[in-house]
């Protein structure tokens, strides 16, 4: 029965931007197949511990839950190279308080393929001690990968955390999603305890110029790609 229940999920779905077509991964994890190249965004490491030192106790397990989840992706993708599109950590010194569990799972990731830290709002200044290279953006073919969207053509980037809410069958749900017409696309966050924001914030629409956006939402065997005007 687990093993029939395995093969009914739908890992991905194709999501074009440029001209590129990359492989929508139900964690919210992007994957471009010919590049071998997968894309996370907005991990969030530390979320919990930054606020438990402001007196919001959170369970301490984000981090661990959190890479643990890319676990998963790198190994069902075997990716050459991967980018962590921002806003990995939490903050500044986020890094500080990793366990050493949790600095050698990094660690283990990073082994035996390319590792790009893309500089976010949150993390601008991330140490070399925890390997792979840092950027604020890095362009690959037609695509542009950063962490704050422009709007520019080609552009893959994160920090808004987008999220769509949808009825079915007389049912609401909200799901984490990518948001994409393709011409560009803002990537899901990632991190566990990542909160969200509504593709109806007009932060969305002065990055997607034109109404017709897609989300393509996280469902639990799948990937639902819904007009944005269907959403709420």
């Amino acid at each position: 029965m687990t093993e029939n229940l395995a093969l009914s999920v739908n890992f991905r779905s194709v999501l074009d931007v440029a001209g590129v077509s990359l492989h929508a991964d139900l964690s919210g994890a992007l994957f471009w197949e010919e590049q071998r190249l997968l894309v996370v965004s907005d991990l969030h490491l530390e979320k919990g511990s930054s606020f438990a030192a402001r007196g919001t106790l959170l369970p301490p397990y984000d981090t661990a839950a959190t890479l643990g989840r890319l676990s998963s992706v790198i190994a069902r993708h075997d990716p050459r190279m991967v980018i962590a599109l921002g806003d990995s950590f939490h903050d500044r010194n986020a890094h500080e308080r990793l366990a050493g569990s949790d600095r050698d799972a990094i660690g283990a990731l990073q082994a035996g393929r390319d590792w790009i830290w893309i500089s976010g709002n949150h993390d601008p200044a991330i140490p070399s001690e925890l390997g792979g290279e840092v950027a604020g953006e890095i362009a690959i073919g037609p695509i542009t990968f950063r962490h704050e969207p422009t709007g520019a053509f080609g552009e893959i980037a994160g920090h808004l955390h987008p999220k769509a809410r949808v009825s079915t069958r007389g049912r609401s749900f909200e799901r984490r999603c990518f948001a994409s017409d393709g011409e560009r696309a803002v990537m899901p966050a990632f991190g566990a305890y990542a909160g969200g924001l509504s593709i109806r914030d007009e932060a969305f629409a002065k990055i997607f110029p034109a109404a017709g956006f897609i989300a393509h939402l996280l469902g639990d065997r799948r990937v639902h790609s819904i007009a944005a005007a269907r959403c709420y």
